[in-house]
């Protein structure tokens, strides 16, 4: 990902719901004005959720969602619905498609009370309206200027309605939710702010990864300084920059480097980890640092679910699946059950774990993400994620903790 470009979980996720043959696939392509997703006559062309980032005015950076019928049929079609049910949970708007000469069924209604359950708002399509008899046509074409309904009768076909369709869609447009800035609000202008990026054989080549990405993005907005450096050469730098009586603002480091960047960094130096800011960011960083705590109670056999919220080749030392598990066994002492999931699989049913261990999310949007941490928090299931985990068992969470005094108490 370039530097100028919007990240998927920084944009408005935008869904289109529908049963088989609605034309779910033809407003979107008549939305858009491109050939997003694929059109058949042949029920259930759409299989799988089809994602798409593109630019959508007047909304602006937009990841367009297509997902499978709501009314598929048999074992495989069931699976289907599933996937779609799981996109409710990271859609920021909800676009339900219904042919207009057939009408609402149970499936759009039982839709309907989802979209009402997880307060996302929601527009209702009445696509096909070109099938419609003369005089229905023109009664559905009477309440397009209703500006206060939430539903709009269109023609993908002729393209009839579209343009009042992308209006009402961008009426929607969700309020920033975040609580809390990345860590603008943690930094001044012209301050110096150091980022430590390990450089292993399990980082990506040619590449910083998306939190660094982002963190450096944040920095510069706020008009402060950012200097990259591995952790072989913090101390070093570190005691350039004070010989010279320049004292950083904050450090920020990978979490995989945090024990030895907490010996090399000057106690009276801020210190915090991506994983820290991205869970104050778009998750809850009071429920993760409480989560941290359940270590203590991991015995032998418990169940821990350690979650990605992405997919990637794992190496033989990958963090989630061997270095984690390696740190929990270590500081317990205990042999506990491993259970791993990846991208969009997230239980819905956690009750099982004694503890969830999450990635940083930063391939997840806001909703999703704090969709999960609900998941946990309705169970009474604590979760925590890798920064903060690997902050508890070496010793140094509080420390990390000192730029939010906030959360600190919950230690």
């Amino acid at each position: 990902m370039g530097m100028n470009q919007t990240p998927a979980s920084e944009r408005i996720h935008i869904s289109f719901f529908g049963k088989r043959n609605a034309g779910k696939s033809s407003v979107i392509n008549a939305v858009t004005g491109q050939d997003l997703a694929i059109v058949s006559n042949v029920k259930g062309t759409t299989t799988d959720p089809v994602y798409k980032t593109m630019e959508l005015l007047p909304l602006g950076p937009v990841m367009v969602i297509d997902t499978p019928g709501i009314d598929d049929e048999g074992e495989l079609g069931a699976l289907r619905i599933k996937k779609s049910y799981q996109v409710l949970n990271k859609t920021d708007i909800a676009v339900l498609v219904v042919d207009s000469t057939l009408g609402k069924t149970e499936y759009e209604e039982a839709l309907i009370r989802r979209f009402q359950e997880k307060n996302i708002p929601w527009l209702l399509v009445y696509n096909k309206i070109d099938l419609l008899p003369e005089e229905a046509s023109a009664a559905s074409s009477a309440l397009q200027t209703d500006t206060a309904s939430n539903e709009i009768f269109v023609s993908a076909a002729t393209g009839s309605g579209i343009h009042e369709l992308k209006e009402k869609i961008a009426s929607l447009k969700p309020e920033d939710t975040h609580k809390y800035p990345l860590v603008g609000d943690l930094i001044k202008p012209l301050d110096l702010v150091i980022l430590v990026v390990p450089i292993d054989k399990a980082a990506p080549k040619g590449r910083l990864i998306l939190p660094q990405q982002q963190t450096i993005r944040a920095i510069l907005e706020r008009g402060a300084l950012s200097l990259v450096v591995r952790d072989t050469e913090l101390k070093d730098t570190l005691e350039h920059f004070l010989s010279k009586g320049v004292r950083p603002g904050l450090v920020i480091t990978d979490s995989q480097a945090f024990a030895r960047v907490s010996r090399d960094t000057p106690a009276d130096i801020a210190l915090t980890s991506f994983s820290i800011l991205f869970a104050r960011y778009k998750g809850d960083l009071g429920t993760s640092v409480e989560g941290a705590a359940a270590l203590k109670n991991i015995r032998n056999g418990d169940k821990i679910l350690i979650a990605e919220g992405c997919t990637h080749h794992r190496q033989c030392d990958d963090i989630g699946t061997v270095k984690i598990p390696g740190m929990i066994r270590k500081f317990t002492g205990a042999d506990p059950e491993f259970v791993f999931t990846s991208g969009t699989e997230f239980p819905d049913d956690v009750s099982d774990y004694k503890l969830v261990v999450h990635c940083g999310g930063c391939m997840l949007n806001e909703r999703e993400m704090k969709y999960r941490i609900a998941c946990c928090r309705d169970q009474n299931v604590p979760i925590t994620n890798y920064g903060i985990l690997i902050a508890q068992i070496t010793g140094i969470l509080e420390r990390s903790l000192i730029p939010f005094p906030e959360f600190r108490n919950l230690l």
